[in-house]
Formats: C-alpha cells, sequence, structure tokens
C-alpha cells in the first residue's frame, strides 16, 4: 500500500476505534442504565454512516488525484515530445542554415573565380589587340602612328642597311613601300633605299628616289643629305653639269645646313 493510501485511510481506523469505544461504552451503558438499546443502535448506525461517507470521500479524493496524476503525466509525456519534436526541427534548421552558408560561401568562390578568369582574358585580349594597335612613333623628328608589325619591317630593313648587306637592305626597303604605300615611314625608306642604291651603283635608281624624297617632303631633316647624295650620282655618272646645278641649289636652299658646307667644298673643286 502506497504511503497516500495509508494516509488516507487513517481518518477510517480512527473512527473505527470510536465505533468501538462507544459500543463498549453502550454496553456499560446499559449494565449501568445511561442508554437504552434503541438510541444505541441508531447512534452506531449515524457512526457508520459517517464513515462509509468519509470512506467514499476518501476514495473519490484518491480517484481525483490518481486522474490528475495521470493526465499530469500524460501532459509531461506529450511535452517532452513536443520539445523533442522542437528540437528535432532546430537541428534541421541549422542543418539547412550550414548547408546554404557553404553553398553562399561555394558561390562566392565561384563568382571570384569567374572574375579573375575574366580579368585574366580581358588582359591577354588588351596585351595581343595593343600588337596590332598603331602606335606613335618618331622618326628623323616626324611623329606619326604607325602599326607593330609595319615599326618592325622598318627597323628590319634598317638593320640589314647598318650591317652593309646593301643589296638586301635594297629589297626590303622596296618591299616595304609595297606593303606600306601610305606609310609615315616613307619618306626615311626613300632615303635609305637611295643609299643601298648608290652602294649598289644602282645610281639612276638613286636619283629616282632622293628626288622623290625633296618633292614629297623638302623640309625633311635628311632633305640637304638627300641632295648631296643626287649630285654624287652624277659624278659617279661623269654628269658634272648637273652636279654642279644640284651642289648650287643644295647651298641656296639649305645654306645652314652640314650638307651646304660639303657642297661648297666640291663647288671649289670642280671650278
Amino acid at each position: 500500500m502506497t504511503r497516500t493510501a495509508r494516509l488516507s485511510t487513517a481518518p477510517v481506523r480512527r473512527l473505527a476505534v470510536v465505533a468501538w469505544a462507544c459500543c463498549m461504552l453502550f454496553a456499560g451503558s446499559t449494565h449501568a442504565g445511561v442508554f437504552d438499546d434503541d438510541e444505541a443502535r441508531k447512534a452506531i448506525l449515524d457512526l457508520r454512516q459517517r464513515v462509509e461517507a468519509n470512506r467514499l470521500g476518501v476514495e473519490s479524493t484518491n480517484r481525483k488525484l490518481a486522474e490528475d496524476l495521470q493526465r499530469a503525466n500524460e501532459d509531461n509525456a506529450q511535452l517532452r515530445r513536443s520539445l523533442l519534436d522542437l528540437q528535432s526541427q532546430i537541428d534541421s534548421v541549422r542543418a539547412d542554415l550550414a548547408k546554404q552558408r557553404g553553398q553562399d560561401e561555394q558561390l562566392a568562390r565561384d563568382v571570384a573565380d569567374v572574375q579573375r578568369r575574366m580579368k585574366d582574358q580581358t588582359q591577354s585580349v588588351d596585351e595581343r589587340l595593343r600588337k596590332f594597335e598603331p602606335t606613335k612613333v618618331t622618326v628623323d623628328g616626324k611623329e606619326f602612328n604607325a602599326d607593330p608589325a609595319e615599326s618592325r619591317d622598318f627597323d628590319a630593313a634598317l638593320a640589314i642597311f647598318r650591317k652593309g648587306d646593301f643589296p638586301a637592305a635594297q629589297t626590303a626597303f622596296v618591299g616595304f613601300n609595297k606593303r606600306y604605300p601610305q606609310s609615315g615611314y616613307g619618306t626615311s625608306v626613300l632615303f635609305w633605299l637611295g643609299n643601298a642604291q648608290y652602294a649598289n651603283r644602282d645610281y639612276k635608281e638613286a636619283v629616282a628616289n632622293f628626288r622623290a624624297l625633296l618633292a614629297a617632303a623638302p623640309d625633311h631633316p635628311r632633305a640637304p643629305e638627300a641632295a648631296l647624295s643626287i649630285a654624287n650620282c652624277q659624278m659617279e655618272l661623269k654628269d658634272a653639269r648637273s652636279a654642279r646645278k644640284t651642289l648650287e641649289d643644295l647651298v641656296k636652299v639649305y645654306p645652314q645646313s652640314e650638307a651646304a658646307s660639303a657642297a661648297k667644298d666640291r663647288l671649289a673643286k670642280l671650278k
């Protein structure tokens, strides 16, 4: 028997003891003449009713307590289940958030990689384009735009000339004029082509190219040298009269040039 049951039956026991005492008292009173039999029976019945009513009340209280306890246990179990479900939901949300953070971080890395590749590709394209885009160059005091290939071909032909391979230099400069007829290098090419032809003893062609330079750019820095070279070619062709005329014109047109000083010396020798 539980403690609660023992406690709940304690009043019943006390009432039973009281009833027994009353019986004894009634029995003695009969002998003593205090109570009669009817009153004693009535008192006993009343006492029994009170004891039964108290027992029923205790049993009802016990049942109610048991029902309350059962409901409390059920509520507690339901609460535990609810807490477990809530914890499971929280864990699931945390897992989803962690997965989402991982996806966001991966996406950020992917975007950074794409941006880096695009930057590298853009730089590569820019570098390739710069190889083909015209750039400003200055040759013989003249500034103009030239394609990279154009500048490369001119430098290559000039390098051949400076090595002393005049036939190859003549071929290179002629080829340059054909490839780049509108080139800003044109007048300089005429000068070096004439010099290569002079070295190759192709005097008539040399004179033609030097005259073309003077006609196209009479103020060209190398124009005085071109005029002096024409006179040299004429001397090689045994045309002293034309050479004298060319030297006199050189002194008149470019009096302050070094070529004019050389022309004066040669005029003096021709007299």
